[in-house]
């Protein structure tokens, strides 16, 4: 079974990025995209309980009548969606990339997770068309839906730019491991230089796990640096990336000591909220 990138659209502002970031990674890969608009909306809502303030008649009257406005709206939203898919399909024409276009109606979470043996990569926005907070602030479902993945995630900063370079945050656990491993093999990241950073103390045992990362990442081609640093994680790995202008973060979804704190607790969702690259999470 072949499986795809898979871009998460909605219309929002981040639609754009998410859709050219799903194409560089589906390019990278040579695996088909598949554009996903997720259909959530609440059948009725309006309905209510008029038994106490209508006849009957007219109460069956005026539910039929709802009914027949919500399909209709429920129409409307597809047909909408459809030219949305449509059009960043169209936008795509000259990547060369096989694409497919989906629509599913029901939860977020729950529909991405009931295809999530077709997905090789998701990538969604920080936030969707329905989030009216802070520019900063994460979606309403996004932690929910990292939460619920079992496959690697990225997230999208409102503005695509092409990523020439990436910094892995590793603290030695499995997790990292696996993610450095990840990093040196995947076509993902063919070509491109990395930068491993551990926020820890600089100490004998810390330093050998940083070679190995470094030694793994040099074994497949890659040019390697890295840095041990003592501090907030948040504040050492942002300020790294701007120091050295990487222009991706990749870092494990559930980890372990400080680097774990991160998605469990505040520390992560601030560094997700506040990057303005695109961060992929891996499981």
């Amino acid at each position: 079974m072949t499986m795809h990138v898979m871009a998460c659209i909605d219309g929002s502002a981040h639609s754009a990025a998410v859709s050219q970031y799903a194409a560089w990674a589906a390019g990278q890969l040579q695996t088909p995209l598949t554009l996903l608009h997720i259909l959530d909306h609440h059948h009725g809502e309006h309905a209510g309980d008029f038994s106490g303030a209508i006849g009957l008649g007219a109460q069956e009257a005026l539910i039929e009548e709802m009914v027949r406005l919500d399909e209709q709206r429920s129409k409307l939203a597809m047909a909408q969606g459809q030219q949305m898919l449509d059009g960043t399909k169209a936008s795509l024409a000259d990547s060369g990339l096989t694409i497919d276009c989906r629509q599913r109606h029901g939860e977020l979470v729950a529909s991405i997770s009931d295809i999530e043996a077709d997905i090789r990569l998701l990538v969604v926005g920080k936030r969707g068309a329905a989030d009216h907070a802070h520019a900063d602030e994460l979606g309403m479902h996004v932690e929910r839906l990292i939460r619920a993945m079992h496959k690697p995630v990225l997230l999208t900063p409102a503005a695509f730019s092409q990523p020439s370079s990436v910094l892995v945050a590793f603290d030695g656990s499995q997790t990292t491991c696996k993610g450095v491993e990840m990093v040196a093999n995947s076509p993902l990241f063919k070509g491109l230089p990395c930068h491993v950073v551990m926020v820890a103390d600089s100490n004998a045992d810390n330093q050998a796990q940083l070679d190995w990362a470094l030694a793994t990442l040099r074994a497949q081609g890659h040019q390697a640096q890295g840095a041990i640093i003592s501090g907030d994680v948040e504040k050492v790995l942002s300020d790294y990336q701007q120091q050295h202008e990487t222009d991706m973060l990749v870092m494990g979804a559930y980890g372990h000591s400080r680097v774990r704190q991160f998605l469990v607790g505040s520390t992560t969702t601030a560094m997700i909220r506040h990057s303005r690259t695109p961060v992929l999470l891996l499981r």
